[in-house]
């Protein structure tokens, strides 16, 4: 990290930072724009109790719905971006607290719609949908939500779980609180006695230390502290499953997990085959782990020594504008049409580059609904910078050729296609740099990252998904959610997944207790579907080169207009197979074993 004093924000080149006045010129025309939504958003309510009386009214409600709520889309992204760069601005405090505020009312105001119509005579909607041209573009919206009318509730039922939503999420809350204000770490002691503070931002970097007594005391503090509350944590986590299966059985589904599946119309069997091919692969996993132990020369390899880098980073400096050129390269396979975009992102002012005084951490991708898209960087100049650009790159690319080619109403995608443009940059950055690069430091460098990728969003992610659909039928079959229940098998489950090489401390299995994940009801198996897509489709781009190109811009075109799942297969990858999985795997192999090569 730069030891240097950071800029102010007015102190940074104009060419670093974005261009919001694409958004709206003046902070006046975001207040006139703020103002007409305030005065406006009631007139939702003139439609309440008509939707299904005519195809005109139904069209002239869905259009208005679409027109403020694209409007508010540009106010809130026009605020958060001003804020997140200087959040130290007391206007922007002023901004993002009324555009808040503002989201919450017009959300209250158009609430009853999706009730309204999933109550609707399906038959009349249809005939609407067929006989009025300018609502043939809603079709598979409707579709969408005609596959939900049969876990629909009566009026009265549904107001009452609505009613009840702040107690139904009370679990959930409570670990939020818990784990984010409540919880306090003691200091904790590196190898020289130095004593350093511990939190939750710092746990993962400190994982990755060096250091190996810091590690172990991080460790064993962060556990000793979830220890201490492991009884309420236990609670909250039970509670959180039990409303997960409360809500799947009194809507009609045959569990949780078909319930939250269901919802982006994804098979059942698509979690299962990801699981089924993850474990086939476990071997590979033992294996990385048993290198890691050799190359770190640690007999008692233990689970804090699974993030510490096998290899120093190598004295590989870029630039942002050398990044932007290796990017560009790396990229070539997709096209001159997508070449075109990433110069239109580097030259129209789309990423907001440099560190200064206030501004958010970290990186994203962002916009909205006829915006540009936009990156928030918070640029260093080394190779994880490199792939942190191409990864929020794609995502961009991802969303601007989504609200190119789609209407409003599809001018989104779903979390299953979230991850799989960024991650597909960042494989083809991997490819490009084991190719460029000669220097065995720099390629194992590379190889390290890729598999520890792997190993962080295939196996780690599907461990979870495995734990989270093992308590969850658990629970919906009686079995009660106790801390012993909850430790053991978690504890078992590491086991299986990181293999006999590992000595296995009892901390780990209370690992549960701080996994936010857990309380999203089948989110997170994505994460890893995600991943294996990204590799499928960047091996295609390789070596199919134009029909794969064409087919992958397409998948970016598509938005929500088509259910993932199709999405996927007319991008050339069937995510109802576990094919995708095997062959990231088989990618995972080769570079274990040319790593391995390099190391030893």
């Amino acid at each position: 990290m730069s030891t240097k004093e950071l800029p102010k924000r007015s102190e940074i080149r104009i060419e670093d930072t974005w261009d919001l006045t694409t958004i709206f010129p003046s902070y006046e025309a975001w207040e006139e724009a703020f103002s007409y939504i305030e005065k406006n958003h009631l007139r939702a309510l003139d439609y309440k109790g008509k939707l299904s009386r005519s195809a005109d009214m139904l069209y002239e409600a869905l259009k208005f719905e679409e027109g403020i709520s694209e409007l508010l889309g540009k106010v809130y992204v026009y605020m958060h971006l001003n804020f997140d760069t200087d959040t130290t601005n007391d206007t922007y405090q002023a901004m993002y607290a009324k555009t808040m505020s503002l989201y919450g009312q017009m959300s209250a105001s158009f609430s009853y719609m999706s009730a309204e119509l999933m109550m609707a005579d399906e038959t009349v909607i249809r005939s609407y949908l067929d006989n009025k041209e300018e609502l043939l573009v809603y079709k598979h919206n409707f579709e969408q939500l005609f596959k939900k009318r049969a876990h629909i509730l009566s009026e009265k039922e549904e107001r009452l779980l609505a009613e009840g939503s702040e107690v139904f999420g009370a679990a959930s809350e409570t670990f939020g609180m818990l784990n984010n204000a409540d919880l306090k770490f003691e200091s904790i002691k590196d190898s020289k006695g130095n004593e350093i503070p511990l939190s939750h931002a710092r746990y993962g970097l400190l994982l990755e230390s060096s250091d190996r007594v810091l590690r172990e005391n991080a460790f064993r503090m962060v556990y000793k502290t979830y220890e201490n509350l492991i009884n309420t944590f236990a609670t909250t986590l039970s509670g959180t499953i039990k409303t997960d299966n409360y809500f799947a059985r009194i809507r009609g589904y045959e569990s949780a997990r078909h319930a939250a599946l269901s919802q982006n119309s994804i098979p059942e069997s698509v979690y299962d085959a990801l699981v089924e091919a993850v474990n086939e692969s476990l071997p590979l996993l033992h294996r990385y782990v048993v290198l890691r132990k050799e190359v770190l020369g640690i007999s008692d390899l233990a689970m804090y020594d699974l993030y510490t880098p096998l290899i120093e980073e190598p004295d590989l400096s870029f630039t942002y504008e050398e990044a932007k050129k290796i990017i560009k390269e790396a990229l070539l396979p997709l096209g001159s049409e997508y070449q075109s975009l990433l110069e239109e992102a580097f030259t129209s002012r789309w990423i907001d580059v440099v560190e200064n005084v206030g501004k958010r951490s970290g990186a994203y991708s962002s916009g909205t609904y006829g915006t540009n898209p936009y990156i928030l960087l918070n640029w260093q100049d080394n190779l994880d910078n490199v792939f942190t650009l191409a990864h929020e790159l794609g995502h961009s690319m991802h969303s601007y050729y989504t609200r190119k080619n789609q209407p409003y109403v599809y001018g989104d995608y779903s979390i299953f296609l979230a991850e799989i443009a960024s991650t597909t940059n960042e494989n083809l950055l991997t490819d490009y740099l084991l190719k460029k690069y000669e220097d065995p430091k720099i390629k194992a460098y590379v190889l390290n990252h890729y598999l520890d990728g792997v190993k962080g969003t295939i196996f780690r992610q599907t461990q979870f998904a495995e734990f989270e659909h093992l308590i969850h039928r658990a629970q919906q079959q009686g079995e009660a959610l106790t801390v012993d229940f909850l430790t053991s098998h978690y504890f078992e489950l590491n086991k299986k997944y990181y293999g006999d090489a590992l000595i296995y401390d009892e901390e780990i299995g209370r690992e549960w207790a701080r996994i936010p994940h857990f309380y999203y009801n089948y989110y997170v198996y994505q994460y890893a579907t995600g991943f294996s897509a990204a590799s499928a489709l960047a091996d295609k781009i390789i070596h199919e080169k134009e029909v794969a190109v064409e087919r992958y811009l397409n998948f970016l075109k598509a938005g929500s207009s088509d259910y993932p799942i199709d999405v996927m297969k007319k991008a050339g990858v069937d995510m109802t197979s576990n094919q995708a999985v095997k062959d990231t795997m088989k990618v995972f192999e080769s570079r274990l074993v040319e790593l391995e090569g390099l190391l030893k």
